[in-house]
C-alpha cells in the first residue's frame, strides 16, 4: 500500500509539471526556457525519488528530515526541488501548482514545525505568483491555502500510515520468532519425555527382571545344587518338581515383565500373595517361614501392592542366599496412614554400613534391596534394614495409603 501511494506521488508530480508545461506552450511562453526549467525540475526530482520512497517505507527516526545534527539528506533534496520550482514559476506562472506536490513532500521529510514553514514560504509565493499573473482576488488565497493544509494532512497522515506499518511489521517478525522459538522448546521437551521415558522403562525393565528372572534363576540354581548334593531318589524327585514349578512361574512372571503386567500372585489380594510365596519359599528352602498380618491392610491400590510383594521377593531372597536362618517372619500391618511390611529372620546377620559402602550392579549382586527402596520412595515411602552379625535381619517398608498412581515404571 505504502508503495502505491508513492507511486501516486510521484504520478502527481509528472502530471502538474506536464499540464503546466503545455498551458504555458499553449499562452505563448518561450518554449526554451520553460523546457529547461522543467527538465531541470523533473531530472532533480528523479534524482531524490528513490531515496524519497526509501525513507517513506522506512519506520521510526528515518521517515523525519530533521536529525539533531540538522537537515537530512531528505529535507537537504526537498529544499534544491523548491529551487527548481522557483525557477520554473518564474519562467511560467503555469508551473505553480506543482507546488502541491512540494507541500506533500514537505509533510513527509521535515518535521511538523519545518514542514509548516516551507509551506507558508511556498504558499507565499503560490498566492504572489497567481495573483501577479491573474490579478488579486479571494479565491486566489483561499485555494492555495485549502490545498496547502489539505497537502500538508494528507502528508502527515500517510507518515502516521508508513509508521503503524512498519510497526506491524516489526510486530509480525517478533510474533514469527516466539512461534519459532515456542517450536523448538516444543521440541526439546518432547526429546527430554522421550528420553525420559525410555529411562523409566529401563529401570523397570532392571527391577522386574531382577525381582522374578533373577530371583528364579537363583533358587532353580539352589534347588539344583541340593539335586545333585543328594542320592535320595525321592529327594531328587521332588527337587525336580520344586525346579520344574519354579521355572513355570517365573516364565509367567518374565511375560508380564514383558507387558508390564501386574505380578500374578496379586491377581487374588496382597495378603494371600505374600502368603504364597512365603509358603514355596518355605517348600524350596524348608526355612520356616510365618506370614502374620495387623490390621486392614486390603484396598491397596495396585502400584502399592505391587511394590510391597516384590520387597518381600527381594527379602526373601537374601534371606535363601544369605542369612542361613531357620525362621523368617513376614509382617503386614496397619501403621496410620501407612501399609507397613516387615521380614525378621534369626539368620547370621551382617553389617549394614559394610554392605552399602560396596559397589551394588545387578552383575555383583546387592542389586535387589536399593531397587526396592528406589520402588517405595517413587511412591512416597521408604525402606529400612537393621541387622548385625549373630543378630538376624529385619528388612521394614512402608507406603502411604493414599499413594494411588503408579510412577511410570512401577511395574
Amino acid at each position: 500500500m505504502v508503495r502505491r501511494l508513492v507511486l501516486v506521488q510521484h504520478l502527481l508530480l509528472v502530471v502538474l509539471v506536464v499540464v503546466g508545461v503545455a498551458r504555458a506552450l499553449a499562452t505563448g511562453t518561450a518554449p526554451l526556457p520553460l523546457l529547461i526549467a522543467s527538465a531541470a525540475l523533473l531530472l532533480w526530482y528523479a534524482v531524490g525519488a528513490r531515496a524519497a520512497s526509501v525513507r517513506l517505507r522506512e519506520p521510526g527516526p528515518r521517515s523525519s528530515g530533521r536529525t539533531d545534527g540538522g537537515l537530512r539528506a531528505g529535507g537537504w533534496w526537498l529544499l534544491g526541488l523548491v529551487a527548481c520550482w522557483l525557477v520554473a514559476t518564474a519562467v511560467s506562472p503555469d508551473l505553480v501548482w506543482v507546488a502541491f506536490s512540494v507541500w506533500l513532500l514537505a509533510g513527509h521529510l521535515l518535521p511538523l514545525r519545518g514542514a509548516v514553514v516551507l509551506g507558508l514560504l511556498v504558499l507565499v509565493v503560490v498566492v504572489a505568483r497567481g495573483g501577479h499573473a491573474e490579478g488579486w482576488s479571494t479565491a486566489a488565497v483561499v485555494g492555495p491555502s485549502v490545498g496547502a493544509l489539505f497537502a500538508l494532512a494528507l502528508s502527515r497522515g500517510l507518515q502516521a500510515l508508513v509508521r503503524d506499518n512498519a510497526e506491524r511489521r516489526r510486530l509480525i517478525a517478533s510474533l514469527v520468532a516466539a512461534q519459532e522459538e515456542a517450536e523448538e522448546l516444543h521440541a526439546e521437551l518432547a526429546q527430554a519425555q522421550r528420553e525420559a521415558g525410555v529411562l523409566a522403562e529401563r529401570t523397570r525393565l532392571s527391577r522386574d527382571i531382577h525381582d522374578t528372572l533373577a530371583q528364579g534363576f537363583s533358587s532353580i540354581l539352589l534347588l539344583a545344587r541340593a539335586g545333585t548334593a543328594t542320592d535320595d531318589p525321592v529327594g531328587q524327585r521332588r527337587l525336580l518338581d520344586q525346579i520344574g514349578a519354579s521355572a513355570a512361574d517365573h516364565l509367567d512372571e518374565a511375560r508380564r515383565v514383558v507387558g508390564a503386567l501386574a505380578p500374578a500372585p496379586l491377581e487374588s489380594g496382597l495378603t494371600d500373595a505374600v502368603r504364597r510365596i512365603a509358603g514355596r519359599f518355605e517348600d524350596e528352602t524348608g526355612v520356616e517361614a510365618q506370614v502374620r498380618v495387623d490390621g486392614d491392610v486390603g484396598g491397596l491400590p495396585p502400584p502399592l501392592e505391587v511394590a510391597l510383594l516384590r520387597t518381600a521377593q527381594t527379602a526373601l531372597a537374601n534371606v535363601r542366599q544369605h542369612a542361613s536362618a531357620h525362621r523368617v517372619v513376614l509382617t503386614l500391618a496397619e501403621a496410620g496412614d501407612s501399609v507397613r511390611l516387615d521380614v525378621v529372620d534369626d539368620g547370621r546377620g551382617f553389617v549394614p554400613e559394610e554392605a552399602g559402602a560396596r559397589r551394588e550392579t545387578p552383575s555383583r549382586g546387592g542389586y535387589g534391596l536399593r531397587a526396592a527402596r528406589e520402588r517405595l520412595r517413587e511412591l512416597g515411602g521408604d525402606l529400612e534394614v537393621e541387622s548385625g552379625p549373630g543378630r538376624g535381619t529385619a528388612v521394614s517398608a512402608h507406603v502411604p495409603r493414599g499413594t494411588g498412581r503408579a510412577p511410570r515404571g512401577s511395574w
